[in-house]
């Protein structure tokens, strides 16, 4: 009977936890928040991050510290937001790859992409887009696929996801062109590899490429989602019938599993107040090719677990499933 006494005080102490409320999470941040990126620096989802993170630093009196976390298909960041406090103070920018890809792809992650993290908000989906270096006089599929053969040998290709790559192989089949795939290892990388010529073509995010294309070095010749007002003449995957082997590529905010619900929310809100004013959200997300989505918690949840249903197939169609 005496044990009784001292549960109760137990539980009376566990609501006074500094993170467990909605009042307690009224004061917080009271330090810097750490943000894991999975991608490099230079990317467009990096671009975008230290605009937002600029305007959450007004909001919540603390800076955001964004740590990129880039290679091994991205395990090396998860597992970093995976391994961190769940205290509010590390949030992590993740795309498909390590969230609904990477489980399908290889054994024994250092992660659970489902248990491992809180579910924050999907910030955008990213319209994708197949460019190549000007300078190859290429303006089309059947143009890169004729300049390919060419040049047998010689061409090689970099795409962030493997629906991007399960379309760029199965046109290569379908066509004989002949470009060779390397690692993506960012989109800042990526461009430079396209303008110097090292790797002339990528798939990628259409906002690391837009500045370029305006410049006329680079040549857009195919797009994901709906036709981009920003490119309004290059066709899309689904006119030419290859959306059904395709997911859409989109990056994710999210903090480590048994993050407080009160700090969850409270950094969501922040994060839609902010990308919901037209000044921030043409400049940082419409300019630059993004689409935002901002949905709840529960909802980006959901998505993913369908998403991965589509990754699943996607993986088994792409050759790359884990053995």
């Amino acid at each position: 009977m005496a044990r009784w006494p001292l549960v109760a005080a137990l539980v009376a102490l566990s609501s006074l936890s500094p993170l467990s409320s909605p009042a307690q999470a009224q004061d917080y941040p009271a330090r810097p928040i750490r943000v894991i990126v999975t991608t490099s620096p230079g990317g467009i989802s990096d671009g975008f991050l230290r605009a937002l993170g600029e305007q959450l630093h007004q909001r919540l009196g603390q800076p955001l510290v964004v740590e990129n976390r880039a290679g091994g298909n991205m395990i090396i960041g998860a597992r970093a937001c995976a391994e961190a406090a769940p205290d509010g103070y590390t949030l992590c920018v993740m795309p498909g790859e390590p969230l609904t890809y990477n489980q399908f792809q290889f054994k024994n992650l250092p992660y659970d992409p489902d248990k491992s993290f809180q579910p924050i908000t999907n910030l955008f989906f990213l319209t994708q887009t197949l460019g190549v270096s000007a300078s190859m006089g290429v303006k089309s599929l059947s143009e890169l696929a004729a300049y390919s053969k060419a040049k047998a040998g010689t061409l090689s290709y970099s795409a962030p996801s493997s629906s991007l790559i399960v379309f760029m192989e199965k046109w290569k089949q379908e066509t004989g062109a002949d470009l060779v795939r390397v690692p993506f290892k960012g989109g800042g990388d990526t461009i430079n590899g396209i303008i110097s010529g090292i790797t002339p073509v990528g798939f990628l995010g259409l906002g690391n490429m837009l500045s370029h294309v305006r410049a006329g070095t680079i040549t857009p010749i195919l797009s994901d989602g709906d036709r981009s007002p920003l490119i309004p003449d290059v066709a899309t995957l689904g006119e030419i019938g290859f959306a059904r082997d395709h997911t859409r590529a989109f990056f994710g905010l999210l903090a480590p599993a048994a993050t407080p619900r009160p700090i969850v929310d409270k950094i969501r809100n922040e994060v839609v107040a902010i990308a919901g004013d037209p000044a921030f959200r043409n400049r940082h997300m419409v300019e630059r090719a993004l689409e935002p989505v901002l949905n709840t918690p529960e909802e980006f949840r959901q998505f993913l677990i369908d998403d991965r249903v589509r990754a699943a197939k996607i993986v088994k169609l792409s050759g790359q499933e884990a053995r």
